[in-house]
């Protein structure tokens, strides 16, 4: 399957060509990156240390949309709707790991869908999306019987908090417990706040270093406590699971999925409720 990069001369850009390259069944056609970056021109294989691959950087999309079959894009919101629009007009496929995207963003990507295959998660990597289908059982088995806490930690450079990974495992606990996570949301704490409400599923967020990730969360009940959590010890994980969804979406002309439904995990709270 013929592969396009969004974002390609960044860190993560970098990292989904070598997962690509990688991969047997996947093959790099498509590279883009900002508009005006000193790079642009440059061929792909250069900006990862290898021999010249044939793929020269572009700064727009429309110039190479048709160049592969599915696009992936870890950028940020605001370039992110701006693909999301190019690539339904062409009827190319999409991979979306941008997370922070607002209402409109994400109504137009499901407006998107109804034209084109889009594989759109919060976090690509396989241990967090079985981590989905535990924190179900767990709420489900625990019930409100616990209080229940979302710790996460990333890098310094981070822009977005909490991760879209934390606000995904929030939400399906939430919804397997009959809950709206808009309404019982605690983001960080701070001064006289009283008692807890055992109704209330909390935040806390850490930016430091060059965590990679690492996200918890805590059932705790008088006597004991479950906690289940992920760490990242590297961006490749990510990577790899990014590339499987766009070799699975090929099998897709269009609709709205997660890696939920890439892994055969699809549940009632696990994907986007299609």
């Amino acid at each position: 399957m013929k592969v396009g990069i969004i974002g390609a001369a960044g860190r993560m850009g970098r990292i989904l060509m070598e997962a690509t390259l990688a991969n047997p069944d996947t093959e790099l056609a498509a590279a883009v990156d900002v508009p005006g970056s000193s790079l642009i021109g440059v061929d792909a294989g250069e900006l990862l240390g290898r021999q010249a691959l044939g793929v020269a950087l572009a700064d727009d999309l429309e110039k190479v949309v048709r160049d592969a079959e599915v696009f992936i894009d870890f950028t940020v919101p605001e370039a992110t709707a701006r693909h999301i629009e190019v690539c339904r007009a062409a009827g190319t496929r999409l991979v979306i790991g941008t997370t922070g995207l607002n209402d409109e963003q994400t109504a137009s990507l499901r407006a998107a869908s109804e034209d084109i295959a889009i594989c759109f998660a919060p976090n690509y990597s396989i241990g967090v999306n079985l981590c989905f289908k535990l924190l179900e059982t767990a709420a489900a088995v625990l019930g409100d019987e616990v209080d229940i806490e979302v710790i996460e930690a990333h890098h310094r450079h981070k822009i977005d908090a909490p991760s879209g990974t934390a606000l995904r495992m929030g939400e399906v606990v939430a919804q397997t417990l009959g809950r709206d996570l808009k309404e019982c949301a605690v983001y960080g704490r701070e001064g006289r706040t009283g008692e807890r409400d055992r109704r209330t599923i909390g935040f806390e967020t850490i930016r430091a270093g060059d965590i990679v990730g690492d996200h918890t969360v805590m059932f705790a009940a008088e006597g004991e406590r479950v906690e289940i959590t992920h760490k990242a010890s590297s961006r490749m994980s990510f990577g790899r699971g990014a590339v499987r969804a766009a070799q699975w979406l090929g099998g897709h002309q269009r609709g709205l999925f997660d890696m939920q439904d890439v892994l055969g995990l699809t549940g009632d709270s696990a994907g986007w409720g299609r």
